[in-house]
């Protein structure tokens, strides 16, 4: 099982260079999953005769034909399932990326792969969960995997608690399912340093919230669903996203929404390497209905921002911008 992480510098992947991305996975297998906006999983166990090579080995081709073709670098977990190699992938230092990390499908190997794994590394174990784990002492993949199934049926539930155990194993069931990419459009901003300051997160969330409007006005389309990722500085990641009250490319109400996200996290010492948009269900702008307001500052706001888009358009992307803007760069 591969999980692939494609890396563009500093700024997002273009749709159409994700989606050659992709391509290049199905060269090696049609078993490919893909997860915008910039990663995905390949089973490849159909292909290791085939190739004559390891999962290893073709992760290695990944790389190299990436490069080659598309000069994006990527992150390749390679593990017996897709949470061990996530997990792997996220391993990779952050100043070294591009790299091949496997996790030996021996149950020695991946229980000292999980040893020292924090509660939050898990997936679907987020801050609270973590805490509630740790106030009992089960603050290690570890100790929760040794700890009796009943013990943490008490503290989490059971079916949360089924789940959490298993993982803690290193147990997932969850297949690789192919699809075809969501209708959907993201932007990504990785800080210099952790962010520990909330006013930094929020201009950077406004930065990615005005990029995303651009270019959902200047292709002509509008966005029915808002989802904020943020990653931390072990490596966790706190997704949470949000329907819109109706479909829209409005760069006000994108950070709006993204800001409450944000805000309805509670991160107060919490340090963030990096946060995410994603706008998903796609459709055609003229198909979007918009509730009219009678609202003067509704109406003012859409004409800035028309006219904003003009000077774009002939000026270039930098030609205006909004005055907390947080420079990629």
């Amino acid at each position: 099982m591969l999980y692939v992480r494609f890396q563009a510098g500093r700024g997002a992947l273009g749709e159409d260079v994700y989606q050659g991305l992709l391509a290049l996975l199905g060269e090696l297998t049609p078993v490919v999953e893909a997860l915008p906006p910039d990663a995905a999983f390949a089973d490849v166990r159909g292909a290791l005769r085939y190739f004559g090579r390891d999962a290893a080995g073709l992760a290695e081709i990944v790389r190299v034909r990436a490069l080659a073709r598309y000069g994006v670098d990527c992150t390749v977990g390679v593990a017996a399932n897709p949470m061990l190699a996530r997990m792997a992938a996220q391993d990779a230092s952050p100043d070294a990326p591009g790299a091949v990390r496997t996790v030996p499908d021996e149950p020695g190997a991946v229980a000292a792969f999980l040893a020292r794994k924090p509660p939050t590394a898990l997936p679907g174990v987020g801050p609270a969960t973590a805490r509630t784990l740790c106030s009992y002492g089960l603050d290690s993949a570890a100790r929760i995997a040794d700890a009796p199934l009943g013990t943490l049926q008490r503290i989490l539930g059971a079916a949360t608690a089924r789940k959490v155990h298993a993982w803690a194993r290193g147990v997932d069931p969850a297949p690789v399912t192919p699809n075809a990419p969501a209708r959907a459009m993201g932007a990504e901003h990785r800080f210099r340093h952790d962010e520990l300051d909330p006013v930094r997160r929020r201009r950077a969330l406004l930065t990615l919230a005005d990029g995303l409007g651009s270019r959902l006005r200047t292709s002509g389309q509008a966005a029915a669903v808002l989802v904020l990722t943020v990653r931390y500085a072990d490596r966790s990641t706190t997704t949470r996203s949000r329907t819109l009250t109706e479909p829209t490319a409005h760069t006000p109400e994108l950070t709006a929404v993204a800001y409450a996200l944000h805000d309805a996290l509670g991160l107060q010492r919490a340090r963030v390497r990096a946060v995410s948009l994603r706008v998903e269900g796609l459709m055609d702008a003229e198909l979007a209905a918009h509730q009219l307001t009678f609202d003067p500052a509704d109406e003012k706001s859409r004409r800035l921002e028309a006219a904003a888009d003009r000077a774009r358009a002939r000026f270039g992307a930098s030609a205006v911008r909004p005055a907390g803007f947080l420079d990629v760069a």
